[in-house]
């Protein structure tokens, strides 16, 4: 694993500097021109979400600062306020242009994001994905929430063991160019087909992050087919969202939802029984280990099989050949343990 030119002259002194003075900048803003860090040394990681100002990744942010203040960098985080691909793209080059250390994108369109992920790169920065990949990209690691099987698997099975293992359900998802939400979606597709025969996938709909769209969606699908008995919400804004619609049109215990929504997100409808389940993860502690990661980048130390990444996160599995860090399996929330997560 290379360290980065611009990194290569400060990285040792600043960061050994940052550990021992405990000194740590947290800001949710982008520094303005010039402000890297490499004044004082300090190591600069910023991350840029798909959108800023969801539960989803404000959790992950929160737990971003706080690797920030236990490890000693600067943690910078700015996303657009709608799910827009070029809104997203202006942000990055912000980042590039104040010449940040290592540069973290979930991007809402991999494909138009790689381009400026190889434009950071000529500058010097080390350029890396957390919760959404690009992976035809030059990005150095792909930190993942969990394994594409995993939650693909654990949101249908979810679905089917609430709808009888039988039925029609359709899918609300939120941006058609997503890398992760598809390859959920794929996942899904065929599990379903091999592993419960008597169900069915009706229809694909695409709401982008926007939970109110999401339920007028979840309510058209449901007037279209009077005998749709699921739905699944791909994403933390849809999955709100088709258990909302389910709620309104009085069909609780009629037609059944699960989906990727947070624990405090979805606990009033996992107890009104509008929601049967959500699949997820710890979402702060992807945040924690995005910026964990990012430092090792930095510093240019080989990524192990197993790596124990805090006294809480260990044993965090790496796979050298699609350059992935995998959190770890997807968690399922119930009206029995939402409430115990304070996002």
């Amino acid at each position: 694993m290379k360290i980065s030119r611009k990194v290569a002259g400060t990285i040792a002194v600043g960061v050994a500097a940052a550990l021992v003075l405990g000194g740590c900048t947290n800001r949710n803003e982008p520094a303005a021109s010039g402000g890297s860090g490499e004044g004082d040394g300090q190591l600069t990681i910023a991350f840029v979400p798909k959108l800023q100002g969801i539960p989803y990744f404000e959790a992950m942010n929160t737990g971003g600062q706080q690797a920030a203040e236990e490890l000693g960098f600067e943690w910078l985080y700015q996303g657009p306020t709608t799910a827009d691909a070029a809104a997203q793209a202006d942000i990055v080059r912000s980042f590039i242009q104040q010449d940040v250390d290592v540069l973290f994108v979930a991007p809402n369109d991999p494909d138009s994001m790689a381009p400026l992920l190889q434009e950071a790169a000529d500058a010097g920065i080390v350029v890396a994905t957390t919760d959404t990949d690009a992976p035809d990209s030059v990005r150095e690691v792909f930190v993942n929430q969990a394994s594409t099987q995993g939650i693909g698997e654990a949101l249908t099975d979810a679905l089917m063991e609430a709808m009888g293992g039988s039925g029609k359900y359709a899918i609300v998802s939120c941006g058609e160019t997503a890398a992760n939400l598809n390859a959920w979606i794929d996942v899904q597709e065929e599990y379903t087909a091999s592993e419960y025969p008597d169900a069915e996938i009706v229809d694909i709909v695409y709401a982008g992050e926007d939970q109110a769209q999401a339920t007028q969606l979840a309510t058209e699908l449901m007037t279209a087919n009077p005998d749709l008995t699921g739905l699944v919400g791909e994403c933390t804004s849809s999955a709100p969202g088709v258990a909302q619609a389910v709620s309104d049109a009085g069909r609780i215990g009629e037609v059944f939802t699960v989906g990727l929504g947070t624990p405090q997100a979805m606990l009033p409808y996992l107890e009104d029984g509008s929601s049967s389940a959500s699949i997820l993860w710890d979402v702060e502690a992807l945040g924690y280990l995005t910026g964990w990661a990012g430092v090792q980048l930095a510093e240019g130390n080989e990524f192990q099989a197993t790596n124990d990444v805090s006294d809480t996160l260990t044993g965090v599995e790496y796979d050298a050949d699609t350059q992935t860090l995998l959190l770890g399996p997807p968690t399922i929330f119930t009206a029995e343990n939402a409430g115990d997560y304070d996002y």
